[in-house]
């Protein structure tokens, strides 16, 4: 069981001074899903990706990324593990004084002894894969429109070939149209290279078109796990109210799902959920 588990999260205590944020946390990541992470403001969402990628410690517990005990790892096993996961920072996390091309490339120069002509090529293939033009390559952040900036930001998290991939805020402050484009890409990815993809979001349409399941955090904990289909109908009401209401209900029938029980009880089959292709790739 703990092979199908990317990362696994048992008895995760994290205080700040006197204020608890996680208390008791246990969460499990299967291999090849998309798993998102919500949660009202405070609920410890982007305390818990830090923990998870090792840029905070938590006070007990434990955390297995990829089968490994992070919290007793040394500086070389925990480098070496850092090579197998991507980061999407919420704006992008791109360095100012480089170019895209560049920026794509660093993790490479930073890990790997390739070339600087073998990292242009790497950087440019992971960059048309994210649907930018070549000519964005030789751009500036600055230079960069929202969805363009999450699309090249993106291709860095990928340049390593990473396992996983951590994703914060990824439609944070893009238009419809962009927001959407950002959710296919991360499914097209997923599918493509078998990855397990872990989110940090409040969009609600991300929610219900592209993940597998979601983990609510509140109290401290995972408050509910499942399905969007199952956390909406739950008997829970602040787990409920989280999720339903006028635009809840809207993201759920623009997924293709029915806005509520009523439609069910009515005779109405649900319409069909909308996919990106027979034959794309499964998780286990």
């Amino acid at each position: 069981m703990a092979d199908d588990l990317a990362i696994e999260m048992r008895g995760v205590t994290t205080r700040f001074g006197d204020h608890v944020v996680h208390e008791n946390l246990d969460l499990e990541v299967k291999r090849g899903e998309i798993l998102a992470i919500v949660g009202g403001s405070g609920s410890g969402k982007s305390t818990l990706l830090r923990e998870i990628i090792m840029l905070h410690k938590p006070e007990s517990g434990s955390i297995k990324v990829l089968g490994k005990d992070i919290l007793n790892l040394s500086e070389a096993e925990a480098l070496e593990l850092r090579r197998h996961w991507g980061v999407m920072f919420q704006r992008g996390g791109l360095f100012g004084s480089l170019n895209v091309l560049e920026n794509i490339g660093l993790p490479l120069r930073e890990h790997t002894g390739l070339s600087d002509a073998l990292i242009d090529e790497i950087a440019a293939f992971k960059l048309s894969l994210t649907g930018l033009e070549p000519e964005a390559a030789q751009k500036t952040p600055s230079e960069l429109s929202g969805g363009m900036l999450k699309r090249a930001a993106l291709a860095r998290a990928l340049a390593l070939d990473p396992e996983l991939l951590f994703l914060d805020e990824p439609t944070a402050g893009l238009d419809p149209s962009s927001a959407d484009g950002v959710d296919k890409l991360v499914v097209r990815m997923r599918d493509l290279f078998g990855l397990t993809v872990v989110v940090i979001t409040h969009d609600l349409d991300l929610l219900w078109q592209i993940t597998d399941r979601v983990a609510m955090l509140g109290e401290g904990k995972v408050l509910a796990l499942g399905t969007m289909d199952e956390l909406s109908r739950s008997d829970n009401q602040q787990v409920r109210e989280y999720f339903g209401g006028p635009r809840g209900d809207a993201a759920r029938e623009r997924a293709g799902e029915p806005a509520s029980d009523t439609d069910a009880t009515q005779g109405n089959p649900p319409p069909a959920r909308k996919t990106e292709g027979e034959g794309a790739w499964k998780p286990k």
